[in-house]
């Protein structure tokens, strides 16, 4: 048996509806290709719609609250057991390229951090540096988004390769100045010395290398956009027309359906003092009111920014036939969660579980295997990413990890692997605390140490404006809904070792 290759592309932050294929607003060739060549599922889902959680699932194959990365600002400690470290056991080149995000901006005894100022900016430290790291025996990382000032690491490094000995110009100083003027929409950088470009050139070479070393490889292409700030080079900064922009609405009836915290967002000056239990924030928690003309300016270049990625992606996917690989590899494009432009009355992310923050791209190609052309409805998540390739590589599934194995879904063998997904959230300790239940039909969330909650027949209210959770003709359906929610917390305990004996 030949082994497959596998490669995973992931986006940051985007929304769920915004391929080609499926939006005619937006271009994506190539991904419209990969789901033509491929099969593409419609109710995938992150089992954590912030970054460093989401993430650390992907390579561990195991929830938050079992790998301990709970949200960003804490790390992944590195003693967790990644895939990475799977199949570089079993002869596999296991590559990183692009963002990481794995660990916190500040480091400490005890938590110390990589993906901090100053070292992010210690060039000399980063030269020297390319794994292992998390299972990944070679790695080349970037952690910024747009013009950021915690700019740096391996991109930088290329930067300064391809002559652009000023980088530092094009990004936010280090420490910032809060007087500095602001980029907006279009950056000076040219395209072909943006993150973007780098993120693909650095895939297509570490590539190409494992097939002249006659090695299969495991390898994340880790893009860093479409995640704010709404910042691109030309032309992608004016390829769409604002005007032309769609955003989500607010229903006028929804919000007094919801808890407290989302209300709080459609005032002017909301009140979160209650969740305020460390000085480092909670994302979303602030004013989400937005001039209707700026949020259509700012579509305009997050698809802009996709449509970018989406060219790079192309430049892989020929890459793959270039070298007479792609028949035997494995492509996975998603995103590590969603992302709010208007829907709800929100925009950008926050602890806030409608579709578009937990629902996600999600599209697989692997020729003669996984049907081409076809979309399914079968449940995904992130959590099953990590044991479907280990058995798409005919490599055992450790049962420390809590995915299912969705190869033979992906195949068409199998009509479903799981009946329900479950996404975790937390920023504080108890103030921020919710968990949500998805099934085919509905959806559940309830929060710590409150009698508040949510639930979403998905079915009949699709665009979710209508909370059921006090709603007594939907008493039933909360109570056997609930019922299933409590078993899927049973059942994703992990079985680390098997039982041999009776005592």
């Amino acid at each position: 048996m030949t082994r497959p290759n596998i490669l995973l592309i992931t986006s940051d932050q985007q929304h769920w509806d915004t391929l080609g294929v499926s939006n005619p607003r937006i271009q994506t060739p190539a991904l419209d290709r990969l789901c033509r060549e491929g099969t593409r599922f419609t109710r995938a889902y992150c089992n954590n719609p912030v970054c460093s959680p989401s993430r650390s699932t992907i390579i561990t194959g195991l929830y938050p609250a079992w790998h301990h990365c709970w949200t960003i600002g804490v790390k992944l400690p590195e003693d967790v057991p990644t895939v990475g470290e799977i199949f570089s056991q079993h002869g596999y080149d296991t590559t990183l390229i692009g963002k990481a995000h794995f660990q916190p901006l500040a480091s400490q005894p005890g938590s110390e951090s990589l993906e901090c100022q100053p070292l992010l900016r210690d060039l000399d430290f980063w030269r020297d540096f390319q794994g292992p790291w998390y299972g990944f025996d070679h790695i080349e990382v970037a952690r910024n988004h747009a013009d950021e000032s915690h700019a740096g690491q391996h991109y930088a490094i290329w930067m300064e390769e391809q002559g652009l000995t000023n980088w530092r110009d094009y990004f936010v100083e280090w420490p910032p100045n809060p007087a500095a003027p602001k980029r907006e929409h279009s950056w000076e950088l040219p395209q072909e010395l943006h993150y973007t470009t780098w993120t693909a050139e650095r895939t297509m070479a570490n590539i190409e290398q494992s097939v002249q070393a006659d090695k299969p490889f495991f390898l994340w292409s880790s893009f860093h956009d479409p995640h704010p700030p709404y910042l691109v080079s030309e032309p992608w900064a004016s390829m769409y027309d604002p005007a032309q922009m769609v955003p989500g609405q607010l229903d006028a009836h929804e919000m007094a359906l919801l808890p407290h915290h989302l209300q709080e967002t459609q005032k002017a000056n909301p009140d979160f003092a209650r969740y305020r239990e460390t000085p480092y924030g909670n994302h979303g928690f602030h004013s989400h009111l937005h001039d209707d003309a700026k949020l259509r300016e700012d579509i305009a270049v997050y698809y802009g920014m996709i449509s970018f990625m989406d060219q790079q992606i192309g430049r892989i996917l020929d890459k793959l036939d270039e070298l007479g690989i792609a028949d035997n590899t494995i492509v996975v494009f998603s995103t590590d969660h969603g992302h709010f432009i208007g829907q709800h009355g929100l925009v950008a992310k926050g602890p806030f579980h409608f579709e578009d923050m937990v629902r996600l791209p999600f599209i697989v190609r692997y020729p003669g295997q996984v049907p081409a052309g076809a979309e399914s409805q079968a449940l995904q998540a992130l959590i099953d990413l990590a044991p479907t390739f280990l058995s798409a590589a005919d490599i055992e599934v450790p049962g420390l990890m809590q995915g299912v194995n969705q190869m033979p879904v992906w195949t068409g063998e199998a009509a479903q692997a799981r009946d329900h997904v479950l996404v975790e959230n937390r920023h504080q300790p108890s103030a921020v605390h919710l968990r949500t239940y998805v099934d085919e039909r509905y959806k559940l969330t309830i929060y710590r140490n409150h009698e508040y909650g949510e639930l979403f027949d998905l079915q009949e209210d699709p665009h979710e404006v209508h909370n059921r959770w006090d709603d007594p003709a939907y008493a039933a359906v909360k109570a056997q809904v609930m019922h299933r929610f409590l078993n899927a917390e049973l059942q994703r305990e992990p079985t680390r070792m098997p039982r041999i004996a009776g005592a």
